[in-house]
């Protein structure tokens, strides 16, 4: 049976990603381009052919889905995430050095869940670890940015962590973020701002955190 079951993910293997009917195919696949245990892939210097879309979609919350089902397996997920490529036409695909498929991502393909803060005032790092394992500290190549929230009236952070792949700070963090911000002066301006590394990261005009705060 098992060897049945590896000639079979071989078999899908060979099809490639945008034909692979399963995510034991993808997985496949995908293990020969990320080579695990070795650090990520060379994504970035990967230039194959689109292949098409893939019925794969990261929802706002992080999950995975494949064929409209969610990957209920955390390893399978990381290593997917390590072929993840965002190109300067916005969209995001998943690139081994043969092929690149397209995937959906409804906001950010990551979301980072938890946040260490060592150091303070100019020597202040703020390390980051996303939902696939990722660890990034914030600061010059890794930016913060504060986004309006229409919708809601409030702010949605995020965090650069390689390449275009952006994640977003979980509301749990964000508050947590919030507590260490502070009031500094930036182009004449008061504002609401948090450290990390060296930069300074404005969240929002001092005099509209007071408004909202009052």
């Amino acid at each position: 049976m098992t060897a049945d079951l590896d000639h079979s993910r071989e078999a899908i293997a060979e099809t490639g990603l945008a034909r692979a009917g399963d995510t034991a195919g993808l997985e496949a696949l995908i293990s020969r381009a990320a080579r695990a245990g070795k650090g990520l892939p060379p994504v970035e210097r990967w230039d194959p052919d689109f292949c098409g879309d893939l019925d794969m979609e990261i929802r706002a919350d992080g999950t995975w889905f494949y064929l409209g089902t969610p990957i209920g397996r955390a390893p399978l997920v990381q290593l997917f995430s390590t072929v993840l490529r965002k190109d300067a036409d916005g969209k995001t695909y998943l690139v081994t050095p043969v092929e690149r498929v397209g995937i959906r991502v409804v906001d950010a393909p990551f979301v980072a869940v938890e946040m260490n803060v060592t150091g303070e005032g100019a020597g202040q790092v703020l390390t980051f670890r996303t939902n696939v394992g990722d660890v990034v500290e914030a600061g010059p190549g890794h930016p913060l940015r504060f986004v309006d929230e229409p919708e809601t009236g409030g702010l949605k952070p995020y965090l650069l962590v390689r390449g275009r792949l952006e994640a977003l700070v979980a509301r749990p963090v964000m508050y947590e973020m919030a507590g260490i911000g502070e009031r500094i002066d930036i182009g004449g301006e008061a504002m609401f701002a948090v450290r990390s590394k060296g930069e300074i990261y404005p969240v929002m005009p001092w005099e509209r955190l007071e408004r909202l705060s009052a």
